[in-house]
């Protein structure tokens, strides 16, 4: 799957939460001052060109909407990260997470969390 810009990320993200939208929806959602109608237009022609949005046409107007799920991205990116960052390594990853930025408390949250859903995918 093709990577995003981070221009084209902020705008597939309004994509994905409008579920369908006009350019002027996205720009709506935009925090001001608004981009011109003409660069967010280009922006979701490119996200076109790269598989992320398709669109219906009614006249002149074009409504977009997502063509891959958020989740599906989502998945895609984050092994992406794995392979270049940490190894393709859950130890490594946690062990940054723990070194860099973890409270304590949010490691027995994840803890927790992790020891769920492990029972979960068990059953």
């Amino acid at each position: 799957m093709e990577k995003m810009t981070k221009k084209e990320e902020e705008i597939m993200n309004l994509i994905w939460k409008l579920k369908k939208a006009l350019i002027r929806d996205v720009i709506a959602e935009l925090p001001k001052p608004h981009p011109p109608h003409s660069t967010v237009s280009s922006v979701v022609r490119i996200l076109e060109k790269k598989g992320f949005v398709t669109h219906e046409t009614y006249g002149k107007t074009h409504l977009y909407f997502p063509k891959v799920n958020k989740s599906d991205y989502r998945k895609s990116t984050f092994k992406d990260l794995m392979e270049k960052y940490f190894d393709g390594s859950y130890k490594q990853l946690v062990s940054f997470m723990v070194e860099e930025e973890l409270s304590e408390k949010e490691g027995e949250e994840l803890k927790k969390h992790l020891q769920q859903q492990l029972k979960k995918k068990k059953s």
